[in-house]
């Protein structure tokens, strides 16, 4: 079954990453929305491959095959990041570990926590988030990071260690986002039987769906964030500044993670209860059209929109004799570089409708050919 909330926050997810990278790779310019895309994003690779194997397990595939074919989807997405990185931002950046390498690990973790009690990807969260400001501090995080981007030396130690502490999206702690999503659409769309007084089984999680518990966690996550930042005054200066580190996504400190993981599971529960829920809702058969097609191929969106505006920079530096990377951050003003974002939103809306009944196009495709 496939749930219009996934593509609606997908949608957003990815709106927001367009927006906010053409203002910081054309602009040099933060949104403040910065911050919100990529959380975003990887909560809604643990909620998918829920949903992915739930579906394929309901539909009889054996849980060996379900494993072989999520390593090599997994393999697959990071073997495209990697390639990514090359194409798009150079090869001295093979190794800067964006948000595909990062996800394409997650779903080779998620992989092996299908048939664990939930209490198990719940703990590997909280120590994942817990033991990241310990490596960072163990490594000198801030020695990988000049003038604002991830700067690392191609030895097997640096790599390693951007791959888990350093990198752009590590392992620790990015990877409670995609647990995170895993374990919360298992509470929401579990697939357990439940008996009626007239015999008809239904499924026991959408029979007794509430709001309000999944809106006390995400509250309980947001007030821990609150009080850590407002904490930190008054504590240890080594605590306050290496433990909590303040709101910061580079690095992603508690608070922050924590924070957006609050924001982002009040957010899915409650366009699960107003749209999944809601048959009126459902009716906008327009407006979910639109969301379905950029959720549908939000894995090419999310490359090609970085090849429709650094490969110009790249190019246009070139042609003026100047370095590759000269035009980066400082090619136009802000606006400009906003107007282009919906400009190439557009564009891809566009290109998506004419190409809505063909389906063997782009990396979804890809994938699907090559793992399935």
């Amino acid at each position: 079954m496939r749930y219009p909330s996934i593509d609606i926050l997908r949608t957003v997810a990815i709106a927001v990453m367009v927006l906010v990278h053409f203002a910081e790779n054309l602009a040099g310019v933060g949104l403040p929305i910065a911050g919100m895309g990529a959380p975003l994003f990887a909560f809604l690779s643990g909620v998918s491959y829920y949903l992915w194997s739930d579906s394929r397990r309901a539909k009889g595939t054996s849980d060996r095959e379900i494993s072989r074919i999520s390593v090599r989807r997994g393999l697959f997405v990071f073997g495209v990041g990697i390639a990514y990185n090359i194409l798009v931002w150079l090869p001295e950046d093979t190794f800067n570990w964006d948000v595909l390498t990062f996800i394409g690990v997650a779903l080779l973790l998620l992989n092996s926590m299908r048939g664990l009690p939930v209490q198990v990807p719940i703990m590997i969260a909280v120590m994942s988030l817990w033991i990241s400001p310990v490596l960072r501090e163990m490594v000198e995080y801030d020695a990988y990071w000049v003038n604002r981007y991830f700067d690392y030396e191609w030895t097997l130690s640096d790599v390693c260690i951007g791959f888990l502490s350093t990198g752009y999206f590590p392992i620790f702690p990015w990877l409670s986002f995609s647990l995170a999503g895993f374990v919360t659409a298992r509470w929401l769309f579990d697939r357990i039987p439940e008996k009626t007084s007239d015999g008809m089984t239904v499924p026991s999680s959408e029979a007794t769906f509430s709001l309000w518990p999944m809106v006390g966690v995400g509250a309980g996550m947001l007030a821990t964030s609150l009080l850590a930042l407002l904490s930190r005054p008054y504590l240890n200066a080594d605590i306050s500044e290496r433990l909590i580190e303040g709101w910061s996504m580079f690095p992603p400190s508690i608070p922050y993670v924590l924070g957006m993981l609050g924001v982002i599971v009040i957010l899915f529960a409650a366009v699960h209860q107003y749209v999944d829920r809601n048959a009126t809702f459902r009716s906008h058969t327009h407006f979910l059209e639109i969301t379905r097609r950029f959720s549908q191929y939000s894995f090419s969106l999310y490359i090609l929109h970085h090849l429709a505006h650094v490969w110009p920079l790249w190019i246009y530096g070139l042609a003026n004799g100047q370095e590759t990377t000269y035009y980066w951050r400082q090619a136009m003003p802000v606006a400009n570089a906003l107007v282009l974002a919906v400009i190439f939103l557009l564009v891809c809306y566009v290109v998506l409708a004419k190409l809505s009944n063909v389906r063997n196009y782009g990396m979804e495709a890809s994938m699907r050919w090559l793992c399935d």
